[in-house]
């Protein structure tokens, strides 16, 4: 098969790309590195069945030609992170939703498959935990800059439908649920990279609002099993299913967590959403999925822990720097003898 993995060469697309390689089947990503990096794919370069363009999902003579020579398509090309959507209002919207514009229309040309990734985030102040699928959409003011990002992604999920429905264009959509694993940045917002390397350095482990907010953080490994699972089931055209686990953790226990398995000395520090976003920032209380409906669809269900990730994220970070660069070999040996007196080896 020949698979189609816009935003390709970020965090989740990158571990897809892994999986259907060794699958055996043919992979092109499209990435224009806004967000992603081109280091998350060094690996894959000289893979006979990997290729790659440089180029904004919104180009639309390269998502023609990248469509018409593959089997199906994931969408995951986004502006992503809390930070980028609150800094970035206006590239969020534009890049959210021309970008799946695109790829629709092209792909309806030849009704090529497509999974649309959609986001947790679109379920907004909802209360109604755990979220289901068809639950009500509660999205914030329109003044709020911070509900860009969910309104684009539900506009995205609208028009995906529409396709399907008017001109039979086969499309699945999923709402990721709080992702995480090897690869991914802090650079935007995203919580655990964040800590894990705060905790790694010693320096403040910063919890932003009052730390009771409470998340399910799943393996991305889970996640492309999942994808790869909904692409290969006829019965999940046309559905939106929840990607996600139901192990629930507040942050700040989730930075006592990380703090813990580090052996860290740093401290824990509580900041406002006022000082750390902006005036009047609006957040998810609980984000908690229903997974019941993927789990009869396709048998999904997390293998790994919290913990288990979580190991294997510190893992990955303790040979790198604090923007992600792997350290001099001297350096990370330092590390690992300073670590196995400390007993943390």
């Amino acid at each position: 098969m020949r698979v189609l993995i816009t935003g390709g060469a970020g965090f989740i697309g990158s571990h897809l790309a892994d999986a259907y390689l060794t699958r055996g089947d043919s992979v092109f990503i499209l990435d224009d590195l806004s967000t992603g990096s081109i280091s998350n794919v060094q690996h894959l370069k000289h893979h006979p069945n990997f290729h790659y363009a440089i180029e904004s999902v919104q180009h639309e003579a390269t998502i023609a030609e990248a469509i018409d020579d593959c089997d199906v398509i994931f969408h995951l090309a986004a502006a992503v992170g809390v930070r980028l959507i609150v800094e970035s209002p206006v590239r969020t919207i534009e890049t959210n939703v021309h970008g799946t514009e695109v790829v629709l229309t092209h792909a309806n040309k030849k009704k090529k498959p497509v999974l649309i990734a959609s986001t947790s985030e679109v379920y907004g102040l909802s209360t109604q935990v755990p979220f289901k699928e068809d639950d009500p959409l509660v999205i914030g003011a329109t003044n709020k800059g911070r509900w860009s990002y969910a309104c684009s992604k539900a506009l995205d999920e609208f028009l995906a439908f529409a396709y399907w429905r008017e001109k039979k264009l086969p499309v699945i959509i999923t709402r990721l649920f709080n992702t995480i694993g090897p690869r991914q940045t802090g650079q935007y917002g995203m919580v655990v990279p964040n800590f894990v390397k705060q905790a790694l350095s010693g320096r403040p482990i910063t919890v932003y609002g009052d730390g009771t907010q409470s998340r399910c953080f799943v393996d991305v490994l889970d996640v492309v099993q999942a994808l790869m699972g909904l692409m290969d089931c006829a019965d999940a055209i046309g559905q939106v299913y929840n990607i996600g686990s139901n192990e629930e953790v507040t942050i700040l226990a989730l930075a006592q967590r990380i703090k813990e398995l580090v052996k860290s000395s740093s401290e824990i520090v509580m900041i406002p959403y006022d000082q750390a976003y902006q005036q009047g920032f609006e957040d998810m209380h609980r984000r908690i999925p229903d997974t019941t409906k993927i789990r009869e669809t396709i048998g999904f269900q997390p293998q790994r822990t919290l913990d288990e990730v979580l190991g294997r994220i510190i893992a990955h970070w303790e040979g790198r720097d604090h923007a992600g660069r792997p350290l001099p070999r001297p350096v990370v040996e330092r590390l690992a003898s300073l670590a196995q007196r400390a007993g943390m080896g």
